[in-house]
């Protein structure tokens, strides 16, 4: 039963992993989706991959040697990258709102209020709440 149950998380964290990175790799390629919402996109996808490979290779390491020891700093750790990646993921959706807000209540201002340089101080003010308040809770 053992290698039914290994094969079964290897192969979803698997399709998990290498589904998102070929939505990013697309996202990157296609010079047709270079936009904010393309863009907020890919990044969720690649905190996607962050936030399944926190808990599941572990997971899987466990299973296989069947040993459940996990050291305090350890578990620290995997708790700080698990918070911070949810966290990010929760500030990602609500910027991808204000994103979809701004383009369909301003659509013709929408390339002007969304340039560049806004869509990365975005990404940046998540980034930074998330870490900060993972390493508050952790």
């Amino acid at each position: 039963m053992q290698p039914l149950i290994d094969g079964i998380f290897l192969s979803m964290y698997l399709i998990t992993v290498f589904g998102n990175l070929l939505f990013i790799l697309l996202t990157v390629s296609d010079s047709h989706l270079h936009t904010p919402t393309y863009f907020f996109f890919s990044i969720l996808f690649f905190v996607d991959i962050c936030f399944t490979s926190t808990s599941v290779p572990k997971m899987l390491v466990n299973i296989q040697t069947q040993s459940k020891v996990t050291t305090y700093a350890g578990c620290i750790t995997q708790m700080y990258f698990l918070l911070c990646s949810a966290g990010l993921d929760d500030f990602l959706l609500m910027v991808m709102a204000y994103d979809w807000f701004m383009a369909i209540c301003h659509p013709l201002h929408y390339t002007v209020i969304m340039n560049p340089q806004l869509c990365g101080q975005l990404i940046l003010v998540s980034g930074i709440i998330s870490a900060l308040h993972s390493l508050l809770q952790s």
